[in-house]
């Protein structure tokens, strides 16, 4: 299957070297020193499932590697208007789009770009971080759940199903993909936000009370969202992904603190601005989330200016 990574970050490039690992056709597309480095070294991971170090094509213009039969489409959300016009005519009729990206809005931005038969919802369940060019450490978990958007069992979803088997970072093709992203915003709109904030690591958050404590609001109000907008979330799940970040989460340091910390741009739009979108539709309060949305912004002093890297 030849596999584009549109967006070679710490989530796009550890997904493009497990694949690649595995013998599929990867191409990886990044920019700046990132490129660079990928070129001349290839990439250097560090993981809890053994260390990998591969060399994987690299480029900043996907149409020069065209057609691809899948797009995982891992740039940051505020990226995606433009990311897409970089993979317009890049895909092979019945290929597949599947965005790996924060929050709960891309589907339906691609959707409107490339049809709705061309794309996918998915989940990256992993903890990463890109320490340097081109060099990866994997902390926790290694998989992506997705499926097709009308939750239909395609016969392209078994075949990416069966890729990503292969390549052992298969979790699981979903028949309601919506419930599983507004699933996942209930873990990154309280965790990834107050680890931002805070420039705290998982683990220091869940060590204070207090912290603890504005966790569990902010979860407990993206799930009345969730549930809302159509999302099957059980009773438990606040529970269960307070048991699992005590258990395996600890150390790591979210996507968004480390944005901060290399003065890049902030997804609040993708983490909080989706949840406060959504109560409005629905008229229901979300005051911590609303809180947390605005401190996020105000956090952001980056330029406003169209996006130069992925």
């Amino acid at each position: 299957m030849k596999i584009l990574v549109m967006g070679a970050g710490a989530v796009g490039a550890y997904f493009g070297a497990r694949l690649r690992a595995a013998g599929e056709d990867v191409v990886l597309c990044a920019r700046g020193e990132n490129l660079r480095a990928i070129r001349e070294h290839g990439l250097d991971l560090t993981s809890i499932r053994g260390d990998l170090k591969i060399e994987v094509p690299a480029t900043d213009t996907p149409r020069d590697f065209a057609p691809y039969d899948l797009i995982l489409f891992s740039v940051k959300a505020y990226d995606t208007d433009v990311a897409a016009q970089a993979i317009a005519g890049c895909l092979k009729p019945g290929g597949a789009i599947l965005t790996l990206q924060n929050g709960v809005e891309n589907e339906a931005k691609l959707a409107a770009i490339f049809g709705r038969d061309a794309v996918m919802g998915g989940n990256a369940r992993v903890g990463v971080e890109m320490v340097a060019p081109a060099r990866i450490v994997h902390l926790s978990t290694g998989h992506i759940d997705f499926g097709e958007l009308d939750g239909r069992q395609t016969d392209r979803a078994r075949a990416i199903a069966d890729t990503f088997q292969r390549a052992g970072i298969l979790g699981q093709l979903s028949a309601d993909i919506m419930t599983a992203r507004w699933d996942k915003l209930i873990w990154n709109g309280a965790h990834n936000t107050v680890a931002t904030l805070t420039r705290r690591r998982v683990g220091e958050i869940l060590d204070d009370p207090e912290g603890v404590k504005l966790l569990r609001t902010l979860m407990q109000e993206i799930v009345t969202v969730a549930r809302a907008e159509g999302a099957n979330i059980s009773d438990d799940r606040i529970e269960a992904y307070m048991a699992h970040s005590q258990k395996n989460l600890r150390e790591l340091k979210t996507s968004t603190q480390q944005d901060l910390e290399r003065g890049k741009a902030l997804e609040f739009e993708a983490l909080s601005g989706a949840v406060v979108r959504a109560a409005r539709r629905h008229n229901i309060s979300v005051p911590a989330v609303e809180t947390i949305y605005v401190l996020m912004r105000l956090l952001d002093t980056t330029p406003k200016l169209p996006p130069t890297n992925f």
